[in-house]
């Protein structure tokens, strides 16, 4: 039944990121070089990964894996929005929506699942350094890297069943450049209370349960650290997790901005502001964050291109 009442619309205009016509060509070539970026700085730091095998240890298994979830989804949304810069009108079929949708939620929740199992990698490195190869097994390493992309699945079925029970009528209009739950669930001529309940509490199992986790982790960290009574030590410790600190508060804090407030709280379009910063500025940031402020990519990015140039 519900699919009969979702076949009304067969395709939905994306009304993009702007209607104004003079800022579209710049913003065109804005989120190009920040697509070439994320494409070149993540697959980059995969061949980095791959090619060393010094950075063949959890860290950079973990780190690798989030490299291939930012270029993923960032992928799976910036070439459709830099198609609405440069056309009259940016259509998408319903069931591309709906695929658009399905992979972008995945991904999210997966990035969020990725960002915890390394909070908890550095929590067993610096409290546990002892039994770190012990606990950090490759089989352990595999299980929650299985974890990740399982609750990836989860939270794009959820949202989907959740659409599943959503008519759509004659506006096909998304006030949005991606095909997202809350501008879709706007356009739906039976959405309730309950469907909105719905994307809170999987919002707040992709967002919550991870940031509890990141928390008691970092919590652990900081009291080891502090019990550290050389200054050196210190400073090393805090270095190893800077990097990923800055990467979660960036994901977090505006994937939290824009789907753990009320709509009356925070409008649509503030909402795509917010959004532009975990679907484009975070794959963007990531790798240059892990590779400027990271020693040990350093020194692989600098041994591979001097046999480069040797060879």
């Amino acid at each position: 039944m519900a699919a009969e009442n979702s076949s009304s619309v067969t395709e939905f205009i994306l009304a993009g990121l702007t209607d104004q016509p003079g800022l579209r060509i710049p913003l065109f070539f804005l989120f190009l070089g920040f697509y070439v970026v994320t494409v070149v700085g993540n697959l980059g730091l995969i061949m980095l990964i791959g090619l060393n095998s010094h950075l063949h240890i959890p860290m950079y298994f973990f780190l690798l894996n989030l490299s291939f979830i930012d270029f993923s989804y960032s992928t799976t949304l910036t070439p459709k929005m830099l198609v609405g810069f440069v056309s009259k009108k940016n259509t998408i079929s319903y069931a591309g929506c709906m695929t658009q949708f399905f992979f972008f939620c995945f991904f999210v929740f997966s990035e969020s699942y990725i960002l915890s199992a390394m909070a908890y990698d550095r929590y067993v490195a610096i409290c546990k350094p002892l039994l770190y190869m012990v606990t950090m097994s490759p089989q352990m390493c595999l299980l929650l890297l299985w974890g990740v992309y399982g609750m990836g699945v989860f939270g794009a079925v959820a949202h989907m069943v959740n659409l599943m029970f959503i008519t759509f009528c004659s506006d096909n209009l998304i006030n949005h450049y991606m095909c997202d739950i809350i501008p879709l669930l706007e356009l739906s001529c039976n959405s309730s209370y309950v469907h909105l309940l719905v994307v809170f509490i999987v919002v707040t199992i992709g967002i919550g349960v991870p940031i509890v986790t990141i928390f008691i982790s970092y919590g652990f960290i900081l009291s080891s650290i502090f019990h550290i009574s050389s200054t050196e030590g210190r400073s090393k410790a805090f270095s190893t997790c800077s990097s990923h600190i800055i990467v979660v508060s960036l994901f977090f804090g505006s994937g939290a901005f824009m789907y753990l407030k009320p709509p009356s709280i925070l409008p649509l379009d503030q909402g795509k502001v917010s959004s532009i910063f975990y679907t484009a500025v975070v794959p963007m940031f990531n790798p240059l964050i892990y590779s400027l402020r990271n020693k040990d990519v350093k020194i692989a990015l600098k041994k591979t291109l001097s046999r480069k140039i040797f060879s």
